[in-house]
């Protein structure tokens, strides 16, 4: 197999944006300190990380604690990358017990809010190192008396509540290995996941909450279960969070409360000492084939970089009176990096909140700022769109006076609600830190530095220590200023991914082989004049819904398997809010009829077969798709369709031209 032709600078820049930003000069006051202060600073920094990574990641790492040092600090043969090789130490332990064991056991870890709220207002729990310690000690033996061991994979299903984070960190405890599954997700999502990680125990809650409603957790869990025994695959034990108390169905002998087996466990679980290259988690994303690719992080190059990457860019100092919040969910990398691994070796309080940003009304967000003071901001393109369209006067009426430092994540961010950003949320007086990275990554790659990098809407600006980015032709040679090219990273960095799960061959298709011995981030990209790098958009056919990167053959594999469908090419279109939604073009069945009732039965069943994050936002019912001679659907062309532009792409290859007209007049909702 090889990799498709791919003409780098056939990718235009149609943005250009004049407007800069310079750190605000008050910026060190309000903060009290930074890391890195000037862009001289981080030039200094940044040439001797790439010029002597060896003893910059060793004093990195020498900051967090380990049972064995290690040997030798990289192994290198590309593409595989040993860190930190013969270390031992434990992530649990240096996000919990080492703050434990250095006085701050007392201090707050997590704060959570949960999504109802009645006349006294919402839920609220705060817990402590302390309470971290224990809790995952507890969960850590009850996981062990059910059969877990040391390598094992387990599943977690949950919704965002503080016992998701438990659960994570109680797996890391033990050395199991967790693989999170997104709660939006459906039964048939758990069910490919769990075979592929060959786990046997899942985590989940009985319910959890979403915009006032139930989201059924367990039953969901049941039905993946069936499908896996339907399989000759069970699952040996289902652990269930009481959360929403919702009816659910119980299976005697494989169920047991989460309550239950913890108030019953042992508060004593030390940490296991495990090896810096054992594998942490598994994290599934989705590919450009319908298989989802389980991606593998292991345990001390993911620390070391998630904990320095979370101080340097949000700039978190411990005592100093910080509360971070990502509003991410931890069934996504962000959560796992930024709302746990990365955050609570700082010490500095991470806030988790349960819902959604709209409930009950569209200023929860700066309801929860304005609450609990947060001082550092990270959230999505998306979420920042939709704030955008709901009006600043839900941002206005709170006091955001707290804020010192705005992050966006998950996608590239449009200048116009970059600016918005800026202005209604940050008072014009908060740096934005744009951040470039991916599940792959494990951290940030290309970000400014709060303090010392001046910004341009638009871009991410310049590398993160250690990170040799460059943006290259098909042969690896850099591009000039202003051309687009391929995203590469031309040296290992410690968060770097280690594999796929079960699957070397697509490893090394997926990420190495485009560009010989660099890592393809398979994302179009230029450098302006001044170094700063403009993410220019996906380079094969993953769909990137509100920062959450979808396979199109996931997509079109749930529709066909609707009973009305005959075939159906997804493809991404431009969307004010989600940044790219989903557009869908689907051949009925002669027996179908079109209508508009069948194109909300195949939405609903989009998000039943894959979930709710994967739904159209359109549905085009069409008699053809374009298709070349030899049978394969022309994709381009609908996107131009879908974005209703016209055609100036090359049609020779298509075979029958009448197609494309008939598809610009076809219905759409």
């Amino acid at each position: 197999m090889t990799q498709p032709t791919f003409d780098p600078s056939s990718i235009e820049s149609i943005l250009h944006e004049e407007r800069h930003f310079n750190p605000p000069s008050d910026f060190v006051d309000r903060m009290g300190s930074v890391y890195v202060s000037s862009l001289s600073d981080y030039e200094k920094i940044y040439n001797r990380s790439i010029s002597d990574p060896q003893a910059f990641w060793t004093e990195i790492a020498e900051q967090l604690h380990w049972y064995r040092p290690w040997d030798r600090v990289l192994e290198w043969s590309p593409p595989d990358a040993k860190w930190f090789v013969g270390g031992q130490t434990n992530i649990c332990d240096n996000c919990v017990d080492r703050q434990v064991r250095n006085g701050h056991g007392d201090e707050t870890a997590i704060i959570w809010e949960g999504e109802p709220v009645d006349n006294g207002g919402p839920e609220i729990r705060r817990l402590t190192y302390a309470d971290l310690q224990r809790e995952t000690a507890r969960l850590g033996n009850a996981l062990k008396k059910l059969g877990v061991r040391k390598g094992d994979v387990v599943t977690i299903y949950m919704g965002m509540v503080p016992e998701l984070a438990i659960a994570m960190l109680a797996c890391a405890r033990i050395g199991a290995a967790h693989s999170v599954i997104f709660g939006g997700f459906s039964s048939q999502a758990i069910a490919d996941r769990v075979t592929d990680a060959d786990s046997r125990v899942i985590i989940t809650g009985d319910g959890a909450w979403r915009r006032g409603k139930i989201v059924p957790l367990k039953d969901n869990v049941d039905q993946a279960c069936e499908t896996l025994a339907a399989g000759n695959r069970d699952v040996d034990a289902v652990v269930v969070l009481k959360r929403c108390e919702n009816a659910i169905n119980w299976q005697d002998g494989r169920d047991h409360w989460y309550h239950e087996l913890t108030a019953a466990a042992d508060e004593d679980c030390p940490p296991e000492a495990m090896d810096s290259e054992d594998v942490l988690f598994l994290l599934y994303t989705s590919g450009s084939t319908g298989k989802p690719k389980g991606i593998v992080h292991t345990t001390g190059g993911y620390m070391v970089f998630t904990y320095i990457t979370a101080r340097y860019v949000f700039n978190l100092h411990p005592g100093r009176d910080q509360v971070y919040w990502c509003t991410a969910d931890c069934g996504w990398v962000t959560g796992h990096s930024y709302i746990v691994y990365g955050v609570l070796p700082n010490r500095v309080p991470s806030l988790m909140y349960e819902g959604a940003p709209n409930f009950p009304a569209e200023d929860r967000f700066w309801d929860i700022v304005e609450r609990h003071r947060v001082t550092q901001f990270y959230t999505a393109p998306t979420a920042i769109r939709a704030f955008m369209k709901w009006g600043a006067e839900h941002a206005e009426k709170h006091d955001l006076s707290s804020l010192k430092v705005l992050g966006t994540v998950g996608e590239p961010i449009n200048p116009e609600a970059w600016m918005w950003y800026h202005r209604v949320i940050g008072g014009e007086r908060c740096p934005i830190v744009d951040t470039w990275w991916q599940t792959e990554t494990g951290g940030h790659m290309i970000t400014p530095l709060p303090g010392a990098t001046p910004t341009t809407p638009g871009s991410c600006t310049l590398p993160f220590f250690g990170i040799d980015a460059a943006v290259v032709n098909e042969k690896g040679e850099e591009q000039p200023a202003n051309t687009g090219g391929l995203l590469v990273i031309r040296k290992p960095w410690p968060g770097m991914l280690r594999g796929i799960h079960g699957d070397r061959e697509r490893f090394l298709e997926t990420y190495w082989r485009r560009v010989e011995n660099m890592y393809c981030a398979g994302d179009g990209a230029k450098r302006d004049e001044h170094g700063y790098f403009w993410i220019m958009g996906r380079i094969d056919d993953v769909i990137n819904v509100s920062g959450h990167r979808l396979g199109t053959m996931e997509v079109e594999s749930a529709l066909v398997s609707h009973p009305a469908v005959v075939e159906a090419a997804v493809v991404g279109v431009p969307h004010e809010i989600k940044g790219t939604g989903i557009a869908a073009f689907v051949t009925l069945e002669s027996h179908a009829e079109p209508s508009a009732d069948l194109r909300e039965q195949l939405r609903d069943h989009v998000a039943r077969e894959i979930g709710a994050i994967a739904k159209p936002d359109q549905i085009r019912l069409t008699d053809a798709l374009p298709k070349t001679r030899s049978g394969k659907i022309m994709r381009r062309l609908l996107r131009d369709v879908a974005a209703g532009t016209d055609t100036e792409q090359d049609v020779t290859t298509l075979e029958d031209l009448t197609v494309l007209a008939k598809l610009r007049e076809s219905e759409e909702e």
